[in-house]
């Protein structure tokens, strides 16, 4: 198997969103007027829900890849790199906005507006996160045997931590 194991996507995307919060919280807080307990309650329940989103849309975009171009996550072009960070954000403004909005009390414009500095945010931290998660723990590729014990096709588990 040439993607990453369910284990390592939980780890993907539990570190992407940690990292995420962290960071956009206190952002969201002062942007909004909002005390920084709401700043962090908001973000992260738009993270939960993008963490559970996240992970059918990575191991979506890598079968689509791999069966279009028989490449591993880890090997992807800058340009397809690009691709998967704005896709990543479309679907996720999909998702969000209209919990901004009903959860945050945001109007469609203010919620519209918080999730177009939100995906521009995102879209830059996502790219560079996961170039750097390819680098941290890249998918090691091992070579079947078949029964006259040649390599035969690959397979691969994402590298042990």
């Amino acid at each position: 198997m040439t993607l990453r194991t369910f284990k390592e996507r939980v780890i993907q995307t539990g570190s992407f969103e940690m990292i995420g919060i962290a960071f956009v919280s206190p952002v969201y807080a002062y942007l909004t007027g909002a005390s920084m307990v709401h700043g962090f309650a908001m973000i992260a329940m738009l993270s939960i829900v993008i963490m559970i989103w996240c992970p059918f849309f990575n191991t979506i975009f890598d079968l689509i890849e791999r069966d279009k171009t028989a490449r591993l996550a880890c090997k992807r072009p800058q340009s397809v790199r690009v691709l998967h960070a704005t896709l990543h954000e479309v679907t996720a403004v999909m998702i969000t906005c209209p919990l901004l909005m009903m959860v945050g009390g945001h109007s469609l414009g203010s919620a519209l507006a918080l999730n177009v500095g939100l995906t521009l945010t995102y879209t830059v931290y996502t790219y560079l996160f996961h170039i750097i998660y390819d680098r941290v723990r890249p998918i090691k590729p091992s070579f079947e045997k078949n029964e006259a014990g040649q390599s035969e096709h690959l397979t691969g588990e994402a590298a042990a931590a």
